[in-house]
């Protein structure tokens, strides 16, 4: 399944990039398991997402947590708590 995925303020700068589209595996289904395989690629995904309690995620630009369910072609936005503008 592909999804969006989308990067926000300190986890942007620290992955390197606003975005980008990834083919998730099948065992792949909700927001805490896709944040998990992103940080299990390595560097720099790994310590973007070291400290997970803090990052929050949006699914389809809706507040979501992490069991919120995954569908093809979501937009999964992952940002910290406060962002500035």
């Amino acid at each position: 399944m592909k999804v969006h995925v989308l990067y926000f303020a300190a986890l942007r700068e620290r992955v390197g990039r606003s975005g980008e589209s990834v083919d998730v595996p099948d065992d792949v289904r909700s927001v805490g398991e896709l944040q998990r395989w992103l940080a299990a690629r390595g560097e720099p995904w790994t310590t973007a997402f070291a400290e997970t309690r803090r990052v929050r995620a949006a699914v389809d630009q809706s507040m979501a947590g992490e069991g919120a369910q995954l569908h093809a072609d979501a937009e999964v936005a992952f940002f910290p708590p406060v962002t500035g503008g």
